[in-house]
């Protein structure tokens, strides 16, 4: 770990930073809103668990690159929160056509 050059440790600060923003961002939107109640809400939240996780793979893949059988498993893991990034973009879309749609349904406004 210590042959790692100023660019990897950047990567490494910035990561863990990016983890931890979204970890504060999770506890405090749990605590202040009833995010669990709109779909809007629980995509947030998801949304920022999945980028804290997609920032901690990059820090532990990071940490832990001499151990092959980690690195494997962090692929595996790499994989599905990838695949949950796409999953909760495409329900963004989503919920933001419905949103336009429904906006312009409205008279009057």
């Amino acid at each position: 770990m210590t042959e790692l050059g100023v660019d990897a440790w950047m990567n490494v600060g910035m990561s863990g930073l990016g983890a931890l923003a979204c970890a504060t961002f999770a506890v405090i939107y749990h605590l202040r809103a009833t995010w669990w109640k709109s779909e809007v809400g629980r995509n947030q939240m998801a949304f920022a668990a999945v980028v804290g996780l997609l920032c901690l793979y990059t820090v532990l893949g990071t940490l832990w690159q001499g151990d092959e059988c980690v690195l494997l498993a962090l692929r595996i893991f790499s994989m599905f929160i990838r695949a949950a990034v796409v999953a909760l973009m495409v329900q963004r879309t989503r919920l933001f056509l419905k949103a336009q749609r429904e906006s312009r349904d409205r008279t009057g406004v």
